[in-house]
């Protein structure tokens, strides 16, 4: 369908565009920015003045719970929450039950987020049958059934030679390995970072080395195999720094941060919150120092939310015996904005670390606002303000956010030029 926004104040960090003007579509694309093509005749008109146009947001991590955990969410409003929150491109992670580990599971997230049509979904495979670390999920057949990228997750691959010959197995097809980082026996039975909050609690610490520990091992396989790795939430200013030093030695290795680990510290567990307890955990504000300064200098590259919806019960249970996790990826822009008004990032490159970074980090074909490129959009009102919760459609309450007053407000999410949110 033909559409015309006029009015917006266009942003696209990818190109450097920053004007106001009016942007065309039609057939799911951008088809002229300011001037109309000839003869062009708009079915809707979105009045857009006052809003700031920009690419749909890129979350490299979002669990959608589907197939196999209904009661905490399903592709359908997990999908919906991420278009409330400018999302229009998304990871999904393969812990799903059965694992992401064959094309069929593949195939059956996609179709359904086909069927909701609130966002487009990228499936992140198995890189080991049943996420056991031991036999080599079929990686080809899971790329061409659409996974871009594949990883286990926090535990994975105990054995380094089993590793190495699955990164050589990946490099030799030009796949790209998610990593998490954190050594499984140094991370063992913990609750929260090791640190001056966890011995005041009493909460068994996860110490720093058991991501950094992990990360250097895995960064040395990565520069042995030569494969292409992204690390996902980083949680650690040391580990922050030796990403730095090994895309300063020209590795091609790239990061993310969750964004709540750019917001809140351990100190956040002083009353023992269960909405606070998440994997990796969260650090000192040392730490949160470090990563903000490495999102700044680009180091990392991609801010994603790390979604994980859970049930009401989920969270009721005693701290260490509830589940890890935050549900947050509805609030991504208005959370994310907090940035800028710290001071941290300006508009511009806070876009970028929610668009183009992403994207470029997996490959996506998303990210960019630009003629010729899907009409994924976000209008949104930089100086409206977001009440958390107000309205809310993840399965998962499980926020410590909620209740709120943020700054921004996501107006439309456009998915190849189709309005799937409106608030």
């Amino acid at each position: 369908m033909s559409m015309q926004i006029s009015g917006a104040r266009l942003l696209d960090p990818a190109s450097g565009l920053d004007q106001n003007a009016d942007l065309f579509i039609d057939g799911g694309k951008v088809v002229a920015i300011g001037q109309a093509p000839l003869g062009f005749n708009p079915r809707q008109l979105i009045d857009a003045s006052g809003l700031i146009a920009a690419p749909g947001l890129v979350d490299l991590s979002v669990a959608l719970r589907e197939p196999g955990y209904g009661r905490k969410g399903s592709i359908a409003s997990e999908t919906l929450a991420a278009a409330a929150g400018g999302v229009t491109s998304l990871c999904c992670p393969p812990q799903t039950r059965p694992v992401l580990d064959t094309p069929a599971v593949a195939e059956l997230i996609l179709d359904r987020a086909q069927q909701a049509g609130h966002a487009k979904v990228f499936p992140i495979g198995a890189l080991s049958k049943g996420l056991a670390g031991e036999q080599l999920a079929e990686l080809v057949a899971l790329r061409d059934a659409g996974c871009v990228a594949f990883g286990d997750g926090l535990y994975s691959f105990q054995n380094s030679r089993t590793l190495r010959r699955a990164l050589e197995y990946a490099a030799t097809f030009d796949l790209t390995v998610v990593f998490h980082a954190q050594d499984h026996d140094l991370a063992e039975g913990g609750l929260a970072h090791e640190g001056a909050t966890a011995s005041f609690l009493g909460l068994p610490g996860i110490p720093e080395s058991a991501e950094t520990v992990a990360l250097a091992r895995q960064l040395l396989l990565v520069e042995q195999s030569g494969v292409r790795a992204h690390f996902s939430c980083i949680s650690s200013a040391r580990g922050a720094e030796m990403i730095a030093q090994a895309q300063a030695r020209g590795l091609p290795v790239s990061a993310d941060v969750a964004l709540y680990q750019l917001i809140l510290t351990d100190e956040a567990l002083a009353d023992f919150s269960s909405l606070y307890h998440v994997q990796p955990p969260l650090r000192s504000r040392r730490d949160r120092e470090g990563l903000r300064e490495a999102v700044r200098q680009g180091v990392i590259g991609s801010i994603a939310s790390h979604h994980q919806p859970h049930e009401h019960d989920a969270k009721l249970a005693p701290f260490g015996a509830t589940e890890p996790g935050i549900s947050s990826v509805e609030l991504l822009l208005p959370l994310a904005l907090t940035l800028v008004q710290d001071g941290l990032l300006d508009l511009p490159s806070l876009l970028s670390r929610l668009t183009c970074g992403p994207a470029q980090a997996l490959r996506l074909p998303a990210g960019r606002l630009a003629v010729g490129a899907p009409a994924d959009i976000l209008l949104f009102a930089e100086q409206a303000s977001t009440l958390a919760g107000e309205q809310w459609f993840s399965k998962g309450q499980n926020c410590p956010f909620l209740g709120h007053c943020l700054p921004g407000r996501v107006r439309y999410t456009l998915l190849d030029g189709r309005i799937s949110y409106q608030a």
